[in-house]
């Protein structure tokens, strides 16, 4: 026969370890997913070479899109932000014109080094 301290007790530990389950499904502010992050390129661009450095350095997933082997993006580039100038950077849906490091830490929640 199981007292009534052993149930209580038994009831208790059950408890902590949903609460401690449900704890682990919640993403923290830490593992935010990140917004999806694109970058049109040319070979020649060196502002991009540094974008693309940055991102690697602060592990930021990103797509290269290099827009002197791809007319469609291209085009779809100066249709997002209205010039033909690389790199154009975008991250979720706002776009950013040059490597501006400000912009690119707020959106995408770094810490300004």
């Amino acid at each position: 026969m199981t007292t009534l301290s052993e149930k209580l007790s038994e009831k208790l530990s059950e408890k902590q370890a949903k609460e401690k389950r449900s704890k682990e499904k919640q993403p923290t502010k830490a593992k935010r997913k990140q917004p999806k992050v694109i970058i049109f390129t040319t070979p020649t661009c060196g502002w991009c070479k540094r974008a693309m450095a940055y991102f690697r350095a602060h592990n930021v997933k990103f797509k290269q899109v290099d827009v002197s082997r791809d007319p469609a993006a291209a085009r779809d580039m100066q249709r997002m932000s209205g010039q033909m100038g690389v790199p154009v950077i975008k991250i979720g849906s706002k776009v950013i014109v040059g490597f501006d490091q400000q912009k690119i830490e707020r959106l995408l929640g770094l810490k300004h080094h």
